[in-house]
């Protein structure tokens, strides 16, 4: 699986950080850092987290 977020889109929200916390993160500045190839026992928490995404910016690749 691999993780990508569209940087264009994404404006910070935060709502992926709850949802997959061991995938997503935000930095000391606020802004959004991830891991774009998490362990596929994430694969849940990652789809919770494209599904809560306010702009829909997170996508998952097989």
């Amino acid at each position: 699986m691999k993780v990508v977020v569209d940087m264009n889109k994404c404006q910070d929200h935060g709502q992926c950080v709850f949802a997959a916390p061991d995938v997503f993160h935000l930095d000391a500045d606020g802004h959004l850092g991830y891991v774009s190839d998490p362990n596929d026992a994430l694969r849940e928490d990652v789809e919770e987290a494209a599904d809560v995404c306010p702009l829909q910016a997170i996508r998952i690749e097989d």
